[in-house]
């Protein structure tokens, strides 16, 4: 097995997902670029080999249940373990930008099967293989849109995005995100989610005011957490967000 810890990142062709990887590698590690779409995900990969980071491609589409068995197939298969699973992958469907009174339930289904069913489906497959490490991390990208308390404040500068889709999918994380730190802990696997801040990415049509490089900075400690790190909790970097 590789002496290298060993991150794979959903959802990392592009954006967020790429930076991360570009700045775990940075830190030493081997990262897998995991992406649905191997015309996007090998130029990735490809890119941060450029740069001298040992990266590597891995097709994933996180909604397809194959997809996620055979990746975790071929992880095993080249590594036989993971150090970090970063949860990246979301949507935030246009069609879903409406009240929550004209939501269409297609959207709303297509929404939580990346945001939500293929976090969990990502996680299961792959947890025999972080188990596997001495201490392994999972990072769940959420969004402070996530936070209920955030939400529900008429203070809040949140309080007017009412996106039930995208971020009731967010709050969804945050529970799975905790129902998973419960789980494994004693086992020094650590679960936390992660929230990038408003960052500039194809999802909102690079409204954001952060860069990818910050929003990315938000996540990455996170994955490099010591054993005194936190786990089953909301963060952004390492300060802590309400739920």
């Amino acid at each position: 097995m590789s002496e290298k810890r060993i991150a794979l990142i959903t959802g990392a062709n592009k954006g967020i997902g790429f930076e991360a990887a570009r700045q775990l590698g940075r830190e030493g590690m081997t990262v897998i670029v995991a992406a649905r779409a191997a015309e996007r995900g090998e130029p990735a990969a490809a890119l941060l080999v450029d740069e001298g980071i040992d990266a590597r491609f891995v097709q994933l589409d996180v909604t397809d249940e194959a997809s996620v068995r055979a990746a975790a197939k071929w992880v095993e298969a080249e590594y036989g373990r993971l150090d970090v699973l970063v949860n990246n992958a979301g949507i935030a469907p246009a069609e879903a930008s409406v009240s929550p009174s004209e939501l269409p339930l297609k959207a709303l289904r297509a929404t939580y099967e990346t945001n939500v069913f293929g976090v969990v489906a990502v996680t299961n497959a792959m947890l025999p293989l972080l188990r596997r490490a001495e201490a392994a991390r999972i990072v769940n990208v959420s969004s402070e849109l996530g936070s209920l308390t955030l939400l529900s404040d008429p203070e809040s500068i949140y309080y007017p995005f009412n996106l039930m889709a995208y971020n009731s999918s967010k709050s969804a994380l945050n529970g799975i995100t905790l129902s998973y730190a419960k789980e494994l802990a004693g086992t020094g696997i650590k679960v936390n989610a992660a929230n990038p801040g408003y960052t500039a990415t194809d999802i909102n049509g690079h409204s954001g005011p952060q860069t990818v490089e910050e929003g990315a900075a938000c996540v990455v400690p996170l994955a490099l957490l010591d054993a005194d790190g936190p786990s089953g909790g909301f963060f952004t970097g390492t300060e802590p967000l309400p739920w």
